[in-house]
């Protein structure tokens, strides 16, 4: 049967011609090759040659899947009429597997018996009938075709199409793992990026299927000129948009950073990408080169003229032009790479001191002890004195304890010691500096951190022997001056990245969540005893301190109890105080201004910061006078000895002086009001204010005052101040006054006999509610019309076991 006019030599001269063509043509033209279908016969099988996407149509990859398969083994001259024919040989059920290689499938019999490898196909069409509803996909091997029938016309397409990308990413695999010249790789890969951006198919994949292969091509060929890097980069760009680059990759465009830094390719191509990983990033830690090639991006922005104005720029776009960064992942990501980055600085000393090996060393192959460089020699900065004579000369230690058998050290470099003498000498100006071996340093800080714990009562090692070399720096004046020479370019990376830091600290709504990310303190201790990142870092611990919102203030205290917060590294003799504690100051005010458990905060600071603030009492910093005026105020500090040293204290300066006899007024006034007598129920005139109800209360005795009623007056949460001077106060009014949060906090520190108290229709929310549960003696409480919620109702009747007559009407809880 002749469908085509019994013309079958003009058949085969038109499929030689195809073939031909097929073999001669160029790999970046096959997916712009002829749109329109073909038709080859005027019977009803119709073939395209490719299929037309401008419908818009969009298919996700086939990796597998079930279709019914047919196979036609056949010469050349009669695959026209075989196809065109009525009559085709029986259909076969496969699951097919589409592999990187071949076409598998999963019961190898029959016509599928051995996989169909990619290389095998000679062509792709799709096949339609016009009288029988069969949707095919013809592949076409030497001297037969293979057909397989879907059950619809849009997963033929699919399949159709995941054959298609399946097939030119093997060839593309092949010509790109054996390059010969690259003026044709750059073609061929303009090609394979064209083709990933206008394929029909939607997969994660389909993107980083070319980049991998573009990787594994950079990889394996690391000597090229730095041209062809700039080409490459730039003709895979597009892919990038939308894409994260694979690790190979990442590692690549470091290199770039680092050799070519001022490239146009960093600011035009780079930039989006860095963008894309810092806004869409959910985990440094599964991909690590990612965040490798952001801190080099940053750092190549920051060898360009501008320097750090070009970083400011770029953390300026990452957080947007409005008040609030519409990106939620940009501010963890970038703290991410900071710390990062400041941690590489100190990579080497901290290998050398904990004996491990470095990444560089994991990645080379040397993990084993023996395998490892000797420890690395490192350059300490501390003023010498000039040498006594050799009998003052004793080895570094703060234990006077008797001498203990010395540690052995390198004959090459012996243990460095420190003349003990009168303070007379002068230091010289620029002292040479000493380079020890780091070793070395271990056994210094290491007996200095043994007479640290024995003198810091209460704390223990708990096993851990490694040394604290904060706890050495904040016992030991010594050891205190030492500080870590950086090499040239570690020091720029650490200027930089902490500059970073001060960057993020002055935008408002960046700085509650950088406030609780650096709360651990998640530095290195290297890190903490380097002035120069101390002094950058300061800026961002005041800016934390300045900060009116507790969320963020809050964040300079320790994460845990027992754990060394910004509070306690900036307070005098803490390892970043340089400034005499004026940030410690600062800090303490503002806390004690905001903190809801006052007394308890000011038992903690006499516990663990009596000293330093006794020392800046004594330098007439007025808020220290003012922590002292109150623990002596609220019997804070029981020993009398110490609250003598406290009174001399105060009085050594004028503005201390003056504050104690303010106290000393205050409390000959809370004397008389203690003192047995005066009324026990009082109410105070409607709209009375905060300053009348102090002048009465002025006026006399009262001592006796157990039932007190504000109702409708103009009083704030100021006169709690007065309030708590009522020792006996068992009922307390304050039904449509604006007393709020603030004083409930005070009254409930104070005023442990409170039985009755009256909130109704005052501004008091959760925040100043929920202080209430520790006012253990409460058994009528009346919360009408404030701001309550179920939650805090319910924990205060889990907190308050007297409570028995509670008034919640016009609240979310009732």
């Amino acid at each position: 049967m002749d469908f085509n006019g019994g013309g079958g030599g003009a058949n085969e001269l038109h499929n030689n011609q195809f073939y031909q063509c097929e073999e001669n043509k160029p790999l970046l033209g096959e997916m712009s090759e002829g749109n329109n279908n073909t038709k080859l016969s005027a019977g009803p099988c119709k073939r395209s040659l490719h299929h037309c996407s401008s419908s818009g149509m969009r298919y996700k990859l086939l990796h597998e899947g079930d279709i019914q398969v047919c196979v036609v083994k056949h010469p050349r001259t009669f695959l026209s009429k075989i196809l065109t024919s009525k009559f085709l040989r029986r259909w076969e059920p496969h699951h097919l597997a589409l592999t990187d290689s071949s076409l598998t499938s999963a019961t190898p019999t029959g016509y599928m018996e051995t996989s169909l490898s990619y290389s095998s196909i000679e062509d792709l069409q799709l096949l339609s009938w016009d009288n029988a509803p069969k949707y095919c996909v013809q592949l076409s091997f030497p001297g037969g075709t293979v057909l397989l029938q879907a059950a619809n016309s849009y997963l033929r397409d699919q399949w159709f199409h995941s054959l298609q990308w399946k097939k030119k990413i093997y060839k593309y695999r092949k010509v790109l793992n054996n390059p010969s010249r690259w003026d044709v790789v750059l073609k061929e890969i303009r090609a394979l990026v064209d083709m990933a951006l206008t394929s029909p198919l939607q997969d994660e994949s389909i993107h980083q299927a070319p980049l991998h292969i573009i990787s594994t091509l950079l990889a394996e060929n690391s000597n090229l000129s730095p041209q062809d890097h700039e080409n490459i980069i730039v003709a895979i760009a597009p892919l990038l948009e939308n894409n994260h680059p694979p690790p190979d990759l990442c590692e690549f465009f470091c290199k770039h950073c680092r050799e070519r830094p001022r490239s146009m390719v960093v600011i035009e191509v780079f930039t989006p990408v860095v963008q894309r990983i810092l806004k869409h990033n959910m985990d440094f830690g599964k991909c690590p080169r990612l965040r490798l090639f952001t801190q080099e991006y940053i750092l190549a922005l920051n060898e360009l003229n501008a320097g750090m104005e070009v970083v400011k720029k770029f953390v300026h776009s990452m957080h947007g032009p409005t008040g609030q960064c519409p990106h939620p992942r940009v501010l963890p990501n970038l703290v991410a790479v900071c710390l990062a980055a400041i941690y590489s600085c100190y990579e080497e000393f901290i290998n050398s001191r904990d004996n491990s090996p470095s990444l560089k060393e994991i990645r080379n192959g040397c993990q084993q002890q023996n395998d490892r460089k000797p420890p690395m020699p490192l350059r300490l900065l501390r003023p010498e004195p000039p040498t006594p004579p050799p009998a003052t000369l004793l080895p570094l230690s703060t234990n006077p304890s008797p001498p203990q058998p010395p540690l052995p050290a390198p004959p090459s470099n012996p243990a460095p010691s420190i003349p003990i003498s009168s303070p007379t000498p002068s230091l010289p100006l620029s002292p040479p500096p000493s380079v020890v071996n780091s070793s070395e340093i271990l056994v210094e800080l290491e007996r200095n951190n043994n007479s640290a714990n024995t003198r810091r009562k209460g704390e223990q090692s708990g096993g851990d022997s490694e040394p604290n070399l904060i706890d050495c720096l904040l016992v030991s004046p010594a050891v205190n001056t030492l500080s870590i020479q950086l090499p040239a370019q570690a020091d720029r990376v650490l200027g930089c990245f902490a500059l970073i830091l001060k960057m993020l600290s002055d935008y408002d709504d960046w700085r509650p969540a950088l406030a609780s990310l650096l709360q651990p303190i998640p530095f290195p201790k290297e890190a903490l005893a380097h002035a120069k990142f101390t002094k950058e870092l300061k800026y961002v611990i005041q800016r934390f301190a300045e900060d009116p919102r507790q969320e963020v203030h809050s964040c300079l205290l320790s994460v845990r109890s027992g754990k060394d917060g910004w509070f306690q590294l900036y307070s005098p003799g803490g390892v970043a105080c340089d400034d005499d504690g004026e940030l410690f100051a600062s800090m303490v005010h503002i806390l004690m201004g905001s903190c809801y458990k006052t007394k308890k905060f000011l038992l903690s600071l006499a516990e663990n910061k009596l000293g330093p603030c006794m020392l800046l009492a004594l330098r007439g910093n007025q808020t220290m006078v003012e922590i002292l005026c109150l623990m002596l105020e609220y019997n804070i500090i029981e020993n009398k000895d110490t609250q003598l040293q406290i009174i001399s204290t105060l009085e050594s300066t004028q503005v201390g002086l003056r504050m104690y006899e303010q106290l000393c007024d205050r409390q000959r006034e809370l004397k008389e009001l203690q003192r047995k007598g005066g009324p026990t129920r009082l109410t105070l005139p409607s709209k009375s204010t905060d300053a009348d109800l102090a002048r009465l209360l002025s006026s006399g005795s009262f001592g006796n005052l157990e039932n007190l009623s504000l109702a409708f007056t103009n009083v704030t949460s100021a006169c709690a101040e007065q309030l708590i001077k009522l020792p006996s106060l068992k009922q307390l009014n304050l039904w449509s006054t604006q007393f709020g949060d603030a004083g409930l906090r005070l009254l409930s520190e104070h005023l442990a006999c409170l039985q009755v108290l009256n909130l109704c229709e005052t501004p008091v929310t959760d925040a100043g509610l929920l202080a209430l549960s520790s006012m253990k003696s409460l058994c009528s409480l009346n919360m009408n019309s404030t701001k309550l919620t179920a939650d805090t109702y319910e924990d205060l009747k889990a907190k308050l076991p007297n409570l028995k007559d509670v008034d919640v009407r016009y609240t979310e809880a009732w």
